[in-house]
């Protein structure tokens, strides 16, 4: 086993809360540049997640997405446009075709929860007033309402249930 692959050791009681906070035996973790450590070195396989340095992998629990994009910039206009997201904790992503938009739209109640890969197969979930920036500045493609990034369209909801 290298490195990079350590043995399992075990869960620990640590949880990422939906709005992006991050939890140790049941308390807030306050220091932001502990969650920021804690956020490098987080891993997820398959639907699992977990903490990994060289020596010991740990396994936590994420209420929804591990990160909280709570910004985003907008360079340009149209197909050539770019959008570069912020997390909770600094990380910065630019939606593109490797780092894509999604969105998932609750069964019942159609509400949407838009998420966008940050790193390593890891999603933030979009905040709601960086969605309703999202919706302001989207446009209709393909019988699809979305947003353009590095030349990729993301759908938001078709464009025939608009009202």
């Amino acid at each position: 086993m290298d490195k990079w692959d350590p043995a399992f050791c075990g869960d620990l009681d640590m949880q990422i809360k939906r709005d992006g906070t991050w939890f140790y035996q049941g308390t807030p973790i306050g220091r932001p540049g502990l969650v920021k450590m804690f956020a490098s070195i987080l891993k997820r396989e398959g639907d699992d997640y977990f903490l990994v340095t060289p020596v010991e992998k740990v396994g936590i629990t994420v209420e929804d997405a591990p990160f909280l994009a709570v910004d985003f910039d907008v360079e340009g206009e149209g197909t050539e446009q770019e959008l570069t997201f912020v997390t909770k904790t600094d990380d910065v992503t630019v939606a593109g075709p490797d780092t894509p938009i999604r969105v998932v739209r609750d069964a019942e109640t159609g509400e949407p929860s838009p998420y966008i890969i940050v790193r390593r197969n890891l999603e933030a979930l979009i905040d709601r007033k960086s969605f309703y920036r999202l919706v302001d500045i989207g446009t209709h493609h393909d019988g699809w309402f979305g947003v353009w990034s590095r030349g990729a369209f993301f759908g938001i909801i078709p464009s025939d249930e608009l009202p």
